[in-house]
């Protein structure tokens, strides 16, 4: 990619941000300089649109403490989330026969499974079975009876394996799952199902359509698999130096972690303040 005349609009018209492991650091907060790196890309024309793996419900607070109030992609894509209204714009939920049938299948080939579920809408709950965490946290539910997970609509299934780790598990699902529905690993313990066709690109690309960009205008921070396939859709690819080892090998750069300001890093390269000076440049990305 080569950068665009001096003087003229910057190439990314929107920047696109997971948070938890890219935009925020660990204590869930958002550096000084990064937040002044956003408001500058603002300013100068682009658009930030956060895409994260939380649900809408579960992250309402924290974009409210991040002053953010724009569109959101949410649910590793099957929300948007207009966060100014708190409204549900759109979302997709799990057919329950499907995805039950399907963990069943994937239980006879992995062993018994710790499951969770994050049931539908702004006031969705995560429900999860006694052996799915060490302790029961704030704001989870425990089902006493795996028949509990599917009183309401679900949002997506959360599958664990003790003695398993993260990568085989997304892996042998995504054998068992093929295209029934989508599979993707998002953290530690946080190998998800969701609807079929959901990614974070299907959710990227249908605010694209709402809000009339592109792709190719649209430069994607991420840090996990769950982020592969906006960082593919993106014309510009960033994987924190934190990431995921697949993430990185796909990713047009790699920029330094979370705790490092990273997402900073590449903005103010991206958007510099004195564009005379500065490179806007991204061919001397490194994958």
């Amino acid at each position: 990619m080569t950068a665009p005349a001096r003087g003229g609009p910057p190439r990314f018209a929107v920047v696109a941000t997971d948070l938890d492991g890219t935009l925020l650091r660990g204590d869930l907060s958002v550096s000084a300089r990064t937040r002044a790196a956003l408001d500058h890309a603002v300013a100068a024309g682009a658009r930030h649109l956060v895409v994260t793996g939380r649900p809408a419900g579960g992250c309402r607070s924290l974009l409210e403490r991040l002053d953010y109030r724009g569109l959101a992609v949410c649910g590793q894509g099957a929300q948007l989330y207009d966060v100014g209204a708190d409204r549900l714009l759109s979302s997709a939920t799990l057919d329950g026969p499907t995805v039950r049938a399907l963990l069943a299948l994937i239980a006879e080939r992995a062993g018994a499974l710790d499951l969770a579920v994050v049931t539908s809408g702004l006031a969705g709950r995560f429900v999860v079975t006694p052996g799915f965490g060490e302790r029961l946290r704030h704001g989870w539910r425990l089902a006493e009876r795996p028949a509990e997970l599917w009183e309401q609509p679900v949002d997506k299934v959360l599958i664990r394996r003790r003695g398993m780790d993260d990568d085989r598990l997304a892996a042998l699902a995504q054998q068992v799952c093929a295209d029934a529905v989508t599979v993707t690993h998002s953290g530690e313990g946080l190998v998800e199902l969701l609807p079929a066709g959901v990614s974070k690109a299907s959710g990227l690309a249908a605010a694209a359509a709402r809000l009339g960009f592109t792709a190719a205008e649209t430069v994607a921070f991420g840090d996990m698999p769950n982020d592969i396939p906006m960082l593919e859709w993106a014309g510009h690819g960033v994987a924190m130096g934190n990431a995921h080892a697949e993430l990185r090998r796909r990713a047009d750069e790699i920029a330094p972690t979370n705790e490092e300001d990273g997402v900073a890093a590449v903005l103010e390269r991206l958007f510099p303040t004195d564009p005379h000076r500065a490179e806007n440049r991204t061919d001397a990305a490194h994958p």
